[in-house]
């Protein structure tokens, strides 16, 4: 298990960039407040919530990507978390919620304005493995706060 901590919540009504607030209430069926455009590709059980690594977004920021927290639509951004152990099936305690890490997103053109040259497949976990945002399913409904512990679990054995 690590420990690190919720560093941003990130909500729009629809698109990225995302605008960070102070709390949000997580639900099965995603944060409140939180809108998708396209809900053939975003939102559903199993990808309510996008998390994503604010280590990974300042390593970015070093190599030059224009990257921000919430540019590439994730809702939670975790700092302090062992990114390279945010795999599907693995659990993460935040404030009040618990969610399972159900598969890596792949990112859209959509983002491509946050990278260098437009090369948004920097953070394709296909072509750079450990880059990648996560989308996770809500396993546990809560109240989420900046500021608030964010646990990860070993991945889970489901029988």
């Amino acid at each position: 298990m690590t420990t690190g901590k919720l560093d941003a919540i990130n909500l729009s009504r629809g698109g990225v960039p995302k605008q960070s607030v102070f709390e949000a209430l997580v639900t099965v069926s995603g944060l409140d407040g939180d809108r998708q455009r396209d809900t053939r590709f975003h939102g559903g059980p199993d990808r309510a919530v996008v998390l994503y690594s604010l280590d990974v977004i300042q390593a970015l920021q070093r190599e030059g990507h224009p990257i921000a927290v919430g540019a590439t639509g994730e809702n939670l951004t975790l700092a302090g978390v062992d990114w390279a152990h945010v795999v599907p099936g693995a659990e993460i305690v935040v404030g009040g919620a618990r969610l399972e890490v159900t598969k890596y997103v792949t990112p859209c053109v959509k983002v491509a304005w946050c990278f260098l040259n437009d090369d948004y497949q920097r953070i394709d976990q296909r072509v750079n493995p450990g880059w990648s945002r996560v989308a996770a399913r809500v396993i546990g409904e809560g109240l989420v706060r900046v500021g608030d512990a964010a646990l990860l679990q070993a991945r889970a054995i489901r029988s």
